[in-house]
């Protein structure tokens, strides 16, 4: 008979927000888009777990903390499969899906040094481009198009 173990158990958290079905190799982006390396809070992660739906997916898991529009913003530019699930006294109290916004404002830098937004206090204003999965940011004041890999936020 076998009685291995097959399954590591990680606590539940009380309050907060589980971030599932983050693409695997988009884990660590989302951690820093998110600031969370400087979080006091209890956070939890997982990365290359397996998914019936995805193959492979990661998890954030962050005691204490919900997620303002420009933040699930960012969340859906780097992974737009995201599920955000709020946790309050331990129950899921709220489950969506990251929405792709068609145009975000003040969050992300554009990667044109020549541009006004690089070069003066100009904030950044951008349309959100979709084409065959891929998502791009199209400059709002020099055109250029920055690609999902290339994205740096404020």
């Amino acid at each position: 008979m076998n009685t291995k173990r097959k399954e590591l158990i990680v606590s539940a958290i009380s309050n907060g927000t589980v971030i599932d079905h983050i693409p695997a190799d988009k884990v660590f982006q989302v951690i820093r888009i998110l600031d969370l390396e400087e979080s006091e809070k209890e956070i939890y992660f997982g990365t290359n777990l397996v998914s019936k739906k995805y193959g492979r997916k990661g998890i954030i898991k962050i005691s204490e903390k919900y997620f303002k529009p420009s933040e699930t913003d960012k969340i859906a530019l780097v992974a737009p499969t995201a599920t955000l699930i709020e946790i309050r006294d331990y129950e899921v109290t709220r489950k969506t899906t990251v929405n792709i916004p068609d145009s975000i404002e003040r969050i992300a830098k554009c990667f044109n040094p020549n541009c006004i937004t690089n070069k003066e206090q100009v904030p950044t204003k951008f349309k959100v481009i979709k084409i065959d999965g891929e998502i791009k940011l199209a400059c709002h004041y020099c055109e250029k198009n920055t690609s999902q890999n290339n994205m740096v936020f404020n």
